[in-house]
């Protein structure tokens, strides 16, 4: 896996802005009301930061360490400007559904802190594509999260109604909606759920991982093992000896002196 590569999986997966880092929660919980909205913001949020990594990168040699921070951000404006007035003239809609949420992608946490961590301190090429693997990973995650909202409190996804409403007047049968999940606390709901599970996971593969390691045992060495990462005995195998402590020489015991020479002294 090369470094480009590397930086699209850490995005998506090993390193999800959203599931494991927890980055971006304002507009993780406020414009996830559905899958649509999801997708639109989380792309929106992609371009600005694959942008804006990869012109971080080139002038970062440029900018002073003493400005760096608002050169940041206005280089992120200047990206969220233009993806503003694309979003607003192609996908009213979906501009009139996100609302004031666009403009705020400036001091969106994931955007500056990929630049700081990253972009300033890398070449153009793996910024660029760090930029777009958190932007897909934070797509997903919103996406997701939409999704499961629309679902439970519309009976809807991405705007097409799939359960048949009930109707109290008629007497018609049906999906009665679960609306909390389409408002505020609903979105902390699914978050912590979805968050809850994805570490169950996490943490069963670790523990399969370490079971695997003790099963087979290090008969073939550490430096070809595959669970290297997991495993104690690599770690204690690293370790520095212990020099060994010279050990001084017990001085010669003197012989006594005799009975006469103690006489003589006296």
């Amino acid at each position: 896996m090369n470094k480009c590569t590397e930086r699209l999986y850490n995005g998506i997966i090993k390193e999800n802005p959203t599931f494991v880092l927890m980055l971006g929660m304002c507009p993780t919980l406020a414009v996830t009301t559905s899958a649509i909205n999801g997708i639109g913001m989380g792309l929106s949020t992609t371009v600005v930061l694959a942008l804006s990594n990869l012109l971080i990168s080139i002038l970062r040699n440029m900018i002073p360490d003493r400005v760096r921070v608002p050169s940041f951000i206005v280089v992120v404006a200047s990206f969220v400007t233009m993806v503003e007035f694309l979003v607003k003239g192609f996908v009213p809609s979906l501009y009139a559904s996100l609302g004031i949420y666009i403009p705020l992608i400036v001091v969106n946490c994931i955007i500056l802190g990929r630049a700081e961590s990253y972009a300033s301190k890398n070449g153009p090429l793996p910024s660029l594509f760090d930029g777009i693997g958190m932007g897909l990973g934070f797509t997903c995650s919103i996406t997701i999260i939409g999704a499961f909202r629309e679902f439970i409190g519309a009976g809807q996804l991405f705007g097409n109604q799939i359960l048949p409403i009930a109707d109290a007047a008629s007497g018609k049968a049906g999906y009665v909606p679960i609306t909390i999940f389409v408002l505020a606390p609903g979105a902390f709901l699914v978050l912590g759920s979805l968050t809850a599970v994805i570490n169950a996971i996490n943490n069963k593969k670790k523990a399969a991982g370490k079971a695997v390691v003790e099963a087979v045992g290090c008969g073939d060495g550490c430096a070809s093992c595959a669970s290297k990462s997991v495993c104690q005995t690599a770690n204690l195998n690293a370790a520095p000896k212990a020099e060994a402590v010279p050990v001084k020489p017990a001085e010669a015991v003197k012989p006594a002196e005799t009975a006469e020479e103690t006489k003589k002294d006296e």
